[in-house]
């Protein structure tokens, strides 16, 4: 059978970053913004965020060489970035494999929304808090932003990259919350009750890492199969349970 899909795909969330952080003291306060200075782009990680992406890149030191990412992929966001050579510095790889940025693997746009925590949205924005009330945070699309549909659009595409220059080979994307789940959505096959259940669970924790293994069985053709999955502790350990809690 001709290989359609990579050996091993290992999707990562970045590890925790100065917007998280930000972001959860605007929510314990109850304001309407997150009190940040630099764009999305630019936001980096935490100290813990750091201490994270090592951890994870310790574990997959401890394993064989064939069960390491041989392509690194990321988000060109700071803090996917930083994830990455650390997660590279730590030994999760080898230290030549060159990381690939893909801009189609950036966290989800919010638009107009950008900032805003729940309580800043009903405020500022009670037209945009109605639309995605009756339209459910699948399909709204706030101004200047995107849907989760327009991120599951860009991502078929990656997917479809991965499959054409990456087949064979064990592929790790660092990449955001949202797209976590969107990929997740895709490669799972599940329907937008399923995903957004998921989501409404827990966040995706930060270097939270899912994998998928390449099951011949699965249709014509092969296909994805869920596998390990969990996120690594300080000592290094992979603590192995759902990612999304």
């Amino acid at each position: 059978m001709q290989m359609h899909w990579p050996r091993t795909l290992t999707i990562v969330r970045h590890g925790q970053s100065a917007g998280n952080v930000a972001r959860d003291a605007a929510m314990q306060a109850d304001i309407e913004r997150i009190n940040l200075s630099d764009r999305d782009a630019d936001v980096p990680l935490s100290d813990l965020g750091c201490d994270q992406a090592r951890a994870l890149g310790r574990w997959y030191s401890t394993r064989t060489i064939g069960a390491r990412p041989d392509v690194l992929l990321a988000s060109p966001y700071r803090r996917a970035c930083q994830t990455a050579d650390l997660f590279r510095s730590a030994g999760g790889c080898e230290d030549d494999i060159e990381i690939l940025f893909d801009e189609r693997l950036r966290e989800k746009e919010f638009g107009i929304l950008d900032g805003l925590t729940a309580t800043g949205i009903r405020s500022i924005e009670p037209q945009q808090a109605e639309f995605r009330r009756i339209l459910g945070k699948f399909y709204h699309r706030p101004p200047g932003g995107e849907s989760w549909c327009d991120v599951i659009l860009r991502l078929r595409s990656v997917m479809d990259t991965i499959a054409l220059h990456h087949a064979d080979r064990h592929v790790m994307v660092f990449t955001h919350q949202v797209v976590v789940l969107c990929l997740r959505y895709i490669i799972e096959g599940m329907t937008e009750a399923e995903i957004l259940q998921i989501d409404r669970e827990a966040d995706v924790a930060n270097c939270a890492i899912t994998e998928y293994q390449f099951d011949e069985g699965k249709g014509k053709r092969g296909g994805l199969s869920l596998g390990l999955s969990g996120f690594p502790c300080a000592a290094g350990r992979l603590i192995i349970r759902p990612p999304w809690l």
